[in-house]
């Protein structure tokens, strides 16, 4: 099982553009294009690592280089993270500023808005998630925007879907907690299984033997989304951990691309 010194060991390249939605250090996103003249579907990638601050988008370029060889343009999110300004309710507002920072983006880099997915690895499959039921949130929410940019489908790689188990059944564990302050109603308006139904396809990925966030973690969770008719849909990876997720050159990583596929066109059809 590939180990977290190997995921930080993944070869950096530098995106076609560097972009800031907002004014503060951590604010931009990495633009990787795909190289046609017609709008493309957008991927929008969120990274894991705890919301950490010590964990920053770098090495899941490897991955955005492929899918941008795959024809989709990619939409790498930084943010700030516990340690750097980040937490409740700053790394909500981020990612969901980053995603709506799409629509200027738009028509200079040639972007397909009725085709937008994310995808996001582990405290990232959190974000992706919640992204997806933002436009559910009360008005009074500190983490409420307006008008958010609708997210076409999620593609969660070991997400830590749910952050009240996350805290016992993750390896990220109190980082659930205080991302959100420990704070019940927190937990409410930021945990994806409250939240749900997302109303929107997600599809979940996660290794047999993964360490960090487990399988029947992810499947406790998926089952419940299921239940409340929920689009989604569970595939348990044999001989895979955490990082054969957000690593091209694994066989885990063709499956990722497939779940992709299935999403976008199924958003096509």
């Amino acid at each position: 099982m590939l180990t977290v010194n190997d995921y930080l060991a993944q070869p950096v390249i530098d995106p076609d553009e560097r972009i800031p939605y907002g004014d503060q250090v951590w604010q931009f996103g990495d633009l990787y294009l795909a190289d046609t003249t017609q709008p493309t579907p957008v991927v929008v990638m969120i990274h894991g690592g705890c919301w950490q601050a010590a964990y920053d988008l770098t090495p899941l370029s490897a991955c955005c280089v492929d899918l941008r060889a795959r024809g989709y343009t990619v939409w790498s999110l930084e943010y700030r993270r516990l340690g750097n300004g980040g937490g409740w309710p700053h790394t909500f507002l981020d990612v969901a500023a980053g995603v709506d920072r799409l629509r200027d983006l738009a028509q200079p880099y040639m972007l397909d808005l009725n085709r937008v997915i994310v995808v996001g690895h582990s405290a990232g499959g959190q974000l992706a998630l919640w992204l997806a039921a933002r436009s559910r949130l009360p008005i009074t929410s500190q983490i409420y925007t307006p008008n958010p940019l609708p997210i076409h489908g999620v593609v969660a790689l070991a997400a830590v879907a749910d952050l009240v188990q996350g805290v016992t059944k993750t390896a990220c564990g109190s980082a659930c907690a205080e991302l959100v302050g420990n704070d019940e109603a927190r937990y409410q308006e930021a945990s994806p299984r409250a939240l749900l139904p997302l109303g929107v396809p997600h599809r979940h990925l996660v290794g047999h033997e993964d360490p960090i966030v487990p399988a029947a973690y992810v499947a406790d969770f998926v089952a419940t989304a299921c239940q409340v008719g929920d689009p989604a849909h569970l595939a348990i990876l044999p001989a895979c951990g955490h990082f054969e997720l957000t690593t091209p050159s694994s066989t885990a990583w063709l499956s990722v691309v497939a779940a992709i596929d299935a999403i976008l066109t199924q958003n096509r059809s």
